[in-house]
């Protein structure tokens, strides 16, 4: 597991706790802000997961 794997989902986590305080806080703008972490989140783990791919592949 590289750094971008477990940078990427600590990030994916986190965000997912902030949307779902935002949809218990019925507060669109942290809603919002949780799901873009989440997906910045999700981006970096399967960009860490193709890197780490291409090196088992090597």
């Amino acid at each position: 597991m590289n750094k971008d794997q477990v940078k990427g989902r600590v990030e994916e986590v986190k965000g997912k706790v902030k949307e779902a305080a935002g949809v218990i806080l019925d507060d669109k703008e942290l809603e919002l802000k949780g799901n873009v972490q989440k997906n910045l989140g999700k981006a970096q783990s399967g960009f860490g997961d193709l890197k780490q791919d291409i090196k088992d592949e090597l």
